[in-house]
């Protein structure tokens, strides 16, 4: 059974204190009045002190075609946001990682996509190291590519349109990524 068939696609519901509360089809969670959510956002390093950032597919329901962090996703009900970053990562990226660690526990917030989408999300910030090369789903992610950390705080600085809301906040909280 995959991702898509409904049972295991399920984000976890969350009340304003950030406690689960239920759980809800992912596809029909995010619309016009999304609720609070549990998410997760990693950035993956590799030895070289690159960071990998992923252009989202252009049928993405949210923000197509838009460059972002490495990966991100939902923990499904009763999995550890750790072992949902894993399975993610490996999903959309065909990539082990190694040394995952939690960089903003607490990251929060909310943004609309042009189309009226809105996400509305608790949504942990991680950062790992790459074990391996990337092999993309292309129906998650268009393209990658590997900077430095300096080029990309420069575009989230300078160019925020080009990036997700949400990468361009995480990378502000952050200040620079290390390996």
């Amino acid at each position: 059974m995959n991702e898509t068939d409904g049972i295991l696609d399920r984000v976890v519901l969350l009340n304003e204190d950030g406690v689960a509360v239920g759980s809800a089809p992912r596809l029909e969670v995010h619309n016009a009045d999304t609720p609070l959510h549990l998410a997760f956002s990693c950035y993956v390093t590799r030895d070289d002190s690159q960071l990998l950032m992923t252009r989202r597919a252009l049928a993405k329901r949210t923000w197509p075609g838009v460059w972002t962090n490495s990966c991100c996703g939902h923990p499904r009900p009763g999995e550890e946001p750790e072992a949902a970053v894993e399975r993610r990562i490996y999903e959309e990226l065909g990539m082990r990682i190694s040394r995952l660690r939690i960089m903003l526990p607490h990251f929060r917030y909310s943004a609309t996509d042009a189309s009226g989408v809105v996400e509305n999300e608790v949504c942990p910030v991680y950062v790992a190291q790459s074990a391996d090369g990337v092999r993309l789903d292309p129906d998650e992610v268009a393209e990658y590519r590997w900077a430095s950390g300096d080029a990309i705080m420069l575009a989230a600085r300078h160019a925020p349109f080009l990036l997700s809301p949400w990468s361009v906040l995480q990378l502000t909280a952050l200040g620079k990524l290390e390996p």
